[in-house]
């Protein structure tokens, strides 16, 4: 990675120290089968879009949503709530299930699911259908209606995305609950939603265990008074408590049920799920979906970004508890008749190969995995990758927060042979889908960069004083109009929703994240608005500071974050996972020179801290606000009900790997 120091030339300005100059260009190959070929069919296809976006979704929406009665209005807007497609009906379900088997796909197959103890199974179109039927029948037994809110709480079992669509079928609103949430965490969603029914298993495998899931259940429903029944799935066959009138067996529920359910025509805006992130204060926040809009966005940027083609098969390695599951294992594939690679559990079990074995056994074409995998598979070692045949892949693809150049070029080399285009996605659960990525037939990539905007998509970039940045100036990412993916608010709190996401930017959407746009018009995520780290005047991007210390050939991952300083306002405080060597001192200093040489004197850290694991949520983002009270040596009061393993948290609060 080549650096270069950048002035900061006004009050509020973001400093670019990165200057990342590698470009790689799809194949002529690649580009010639591609659904979008070349730079200039993406710009005129880009053009068009932003030209009239009404009437380009519009269209979009007449020539890839089945619809029951067709909408009369493409968009209503009303500042900053959307109505998309009004006045239309349609079901997220029967585009995803029935449209294709009525087109006689039936017999594809949507997943190929595979168990972390090694079962497996195929699972068509057809079978699909028939399943969500049975279990939407049992559903509208147990007296589930449209609009009713049903909590899922599920291993990544086929039954996952079964209960999800079934949900969609009927018009009840789920709520998917990652299944490594506690008690507590269920309890608030539950309650918060007001669910009348909760989904289940009795557990689930992780790392060779057994996760009791119903147990977890079980604890929460005594704090969630709204619940009526709880569905519990057989997977693991350990011992359940099983409540008389309460818990009903899913076998049991389906066995008589029929395989033929019609789907139920619902309006474009009702809605489709809630699902909640954390928030840094209070009780997490449910972001609010709808039908067709959604439905949409995540076929339509499915399709682009993924080039999918009739043959591929796609892995997103992603959970249904999070967006990215819901979006791209769920509602964009299937819409768009998608065969995928489903696995329940854990990269390193039984072996830290199991990725790459499943991508060899499957012919797995498409893969879709976050950088935080990416960084431990880096840690693991190169031979796990070069003992299998990873020949099948085509096209790469990366999700969750920015990629470091370096993991970049691991990823593109390692695992993708050099020869496979890699769409570094940015998007959020609020957006419902990709805002911006390479098209990887038309795109040339550079490393770190999430490169340009979907179709129908502005963003713009501005200072805190609203002014627009300069070419290479970093500042506040917002996107300019409405688009159908959009999050329709934060369920049961409009003005939360308006405050926190239109209140700030006048007539804009606020992403919460900083952004610069280069000499190229490719855009580079700079990390959360609160990440900035403040130092001498000067505002340093967190992410730019991190490239550079995974740069070292000896780090692994790093954090940065702000702690208060005296002279400086704020000092720089990193905290890194080694390779394969031990902490001391002369490696601290031996970083604090690699930051000085890559980035400038301005970007050294005042302090260095090992660690051999960092706090992440379990979507695998590293809980950076944690990390700045650490370093400021101060409790935190910060919503941790997303944290994966509380004992990283403890360690570094003790300071035993310091």
């Amino acid at each position: 990675m080549s650096s270069s120091n950048s002035e900061t030339k006004s009050a509020g300005q973001i400093a670019n120290v990165m200057n990342e100059t590698r470009v790689f260009p799809p194949s002529g190959e690649f580009s010639a089968k591609a659904v979008i070929g070349s730079m200039q069919a993406y710009q005129t296809l880009y053009a068009e879009s932003i030209a009239d976006p009404v009437a380009f979704w519009e269209r979009q929406a007449h020539e890839h949503l089945h619809w029951f009665e067709p909408f009369h209005t493409g968009l209503e807007w009303n500042e900053p709530f959307a109505k998309w497609f009004v006045g239309g009906k349609t079901n997220v379900s029967y585009n995803c299930l029935d449209a294709h088997v009525v087109a006689g796909r039936g017999d594809r197959v949507a997943f190929h699911w595979e168990g972390e103890p090694g079962d497996k199974r195929t699972i068509t179109y057809a079978e699909l259908l028939a399943d969500v039927s049975k279990f939407a029948s049992a559903l509208k037994k147990l007296g589930i209606q449209k609009g009713d809110r049903v909590s899922i709480y599920m291993p990544m079992v086929p039954e996952l995305p079964v209960a999800m669509l079934a949900c969609a079928r009927i018009g009840a609103i789920h709520s998917v609950i990652f299944g490594g949430f506690s008690a507590e965490a269920i309890a608030d969603r539950n309650d918060d939603a007001q669910a009348k029914l909760i989904i289940t298993a009795d557990g689930g495998w992780r790392r060779g265990k057994v996760l009791p899931l119903k147990q977890t259940v079980d604890e929460a429903l005594q704090k969630s008074p709204s619940i009526q029944h709880c569905i519990v799935l057989k997977r693991t066959e350990n011992d359940v408590t099983m409540k008389p009138g309460r818990d009903l067996w899913w076998h049991e529920l389906v066995a008589d049920a029929p395989t033929h359910f019609p789907a139920e025509p619902l309006d474009s805006e009702d809605s489709l799920f809630i699902l909640y992130t954390s928030g840094s204060t209070g009780r997490p926040k449910g972001i609010r979906h709808t039908t067709a809009g959604y439905n949409l966005y995540a076929k339509r940027t499915f399709q682009w970004v993924f080039d999918y083609r009739e043959e591929d098969i796609f892995w997103c390695t992603a959970d249904c508890g999070w967006i990215t599951g819901h979006s791209y294992i769920v509602y964009g594939p299937l819409a768009a008749g998608a065969t995928q690679v489903l696995y329940e559990g854990a990269p390193n079990a039984p072996a830290e190969d199991r990725f790459w074995d499943i991508i060899e056994r499957y012919r797995v074409t498409i893969l879709y995995t976050a950088p935080t995998a990416i960084r431990t598979f880096i840690k693991w070692g190169d031979h796990h990758v070069e003992k299998h045949d990873l020949s099948s892949l085509r096209l790469l693809g990366s999700v969750g927060e920015g990629i470091n150049p370096e993991a970049w070029m691991w990823y593109y080399e390692k695992i993708g042979g050099g020869r496979c285009p890699i769409v570094d996605t940015w998007w959020q659960t609020e957006t419902g889908g990709i805002m911006m990525s390479p098209l990887p037939g038309a795109i040339p990539c550079k490393p770190g960069s999430c490169t340009m905007p979907m179709p129908g998509i502005i963003p713009r970039i501005v200072h805190a004083d609203l002014s627009d940045v300069g070419t290479n100036e970093g500042g506040m990412l917002c996107i300019e109009k409405p688009w159908p993916g959009m999050l329709r608010g934060i369920w049961g709190n409009d003005d939360r929703y308006r405050d926190g996401y239109y209140g700030k930017v006048p007539h804009m959407y606020l992403t919460g994240d900083n952004a610069r746009r280069d000499e190229d018009g490719y855009y580079w995520i700079m990390g959360r608005i609160d990440d900035v780290i403040n130092v001498s005047g000067h505002r340093l991007s967190t992410i730019e500071i991190e490239s550079a210390l995974v740069s070292h050939p000896s780090v692994a991952e790093a954090a940065a974050v702000g702690r208060p300083d005296e002279l400086k306002g704020q000092g720089i405080a990193v905290f890194v996972t080694l390779k394969n060597h031990n902490p001391s001192d002369n490696m601290r200093d031996e970083l604090k020179k690699h930051v000085r040489k890559e980035i400038g004197a301005l970007a050294v850290p005042d302090e260095v801290r090992f660690t051999t694991a960092l706090p992440k949520t379990r979507s695998g983002k590293i809980m950076r606000r944690l990390l700045r009270d650490i370093a400021a040596g101060k409790e935190s009061g910060q919503d941790t009900s997303t944290l994966e393993d509380f004992s990283v948290l403890a360690r570094l609060r003790s300071d035993e790997e310091s």
